[in-house]
């Protein structure tokens, strides 16, 4: 079984050291073969990786961006030099910060030999962050639940097939938003319990502004089900309101009509073109071990 970890990272190499001794200790019992790629969405600060004593990983791989592209573009770009470049049976993205813990590497391995041919996710059960960024979170999956139809209770750990990993490189939805085009292409998605951990240096870089770009992204890749549904909120609530209209019962009106002019402007982040010639954003790569 071979397995590829794939880890974005921006000006927090740090961070990206750590977590590869700490995978490197929780993968020292697993039967598989681990290699891990590093793609560097052309870092400012320090670009050095300081990682020692691996002794159970295969190879670990830097893919250094020209230009910076942002985290899920550079995931995307990751998942398709590996698709036309390595050889794999697993893909394994996740956050170079530490909040992807290392240790539930290991269960989605075993839920892999169960499941062979299906993706696994990683389902958040507990997160780290304040009271208010969870109540924030979790209006986000209801919006997103409201206006798609689909509850996404994952982020950017998972293990994906190579099958998913093909289909996501064949969506352009993938270029925008990775978890909403995963739960766009794949359905029969296995759950796997994750906590949300600690980062291991400095603050968390999911401002509530991040927050709403990432969950409007996500929302844009089922732009088709918001507008439909969009129409019928329209629809019934004009219809409840007809006798009482007036400047305050139109306001959610007029949210629903901007609401949705935001999803098709964002959609268009949806750039297939850019997505195949990413891989031209290379600058180069350095074999590290």
């Amino acid at each position: 079984m071979n397995i590829i970890i794939l880890i974005p990272v921006f000006n927090d190499f740090k961070s990206v050291s750590k977590l590869i001794e700490e995978i490197d200790i929780n993968i020292s019992d697993l039967k598989a073969s681990f290699s891990i790629i590093v793609v560097n969405d052309a870092s400012t600060d320090e670009k050095t990786l300081k990682a020692k004593n691996l002794n159970n990983i295969k190879s670990l791989k830097l893919i250094n961006m020209r230009n910076n592209r942002g985290h899920t573009r550079c995931i995307a770009a990751g998942l398709k030099y590996i698709l036309e470049n390595e050889d794999f049976d697993y893909v394994i993205p996740m956050d170079g910060d530490g909040e992807d813990r290392p240790e539930e590497i290991i269960n989605f391995v075993e839920k892999t030999k169960i499941n062979p041919n299906r993706t696994i996710v990683g389902e958040r059960v507990k997160r780290s962050e304040s009271l208010i960024f969870k109540v924030c979170y979790f209006l986000h999956k209801i919006i997103t639940y409201t206006f798609t139809g689909k509850f996404i209770k994952f982020g950017n750990y998972t293990c994906l097939t190579k099958e998913t990993v093909k289909k996501l490189i064949e969506e352009k939805a993938t270029w925008s938003s990775f978890s909403g085009s995963l739960a766009k292409t794949e359905i029969n998605l296995i759950n796997s319990a994750s906590i949300r951990g600690p980062r291991y240096f400095g603050p968390s870089k999911m401002s509530f502004l991040n927050l709403i770009k990432h969950s409007f992204a996500i929302i844009a890749v089922f732009k088709s089900a918001v507008i439909f549904r969009s129409i019928a909120f329209y629809a019934i609530y004009l219809i409840i309101i007809a006798e009482y209209i007036s400047v305050i019962t139109a306001i959610p009106l007029a949210l629903i009509i901007i609401f949705g002019l935001v999803i098709l402007k964002i959609s268009g982040r949806e750039n297939m073109t850019e997505f195949n010639n990413s891989l031209t954003n290379i600058s180069d790569i350095d074999t590290l071990k």
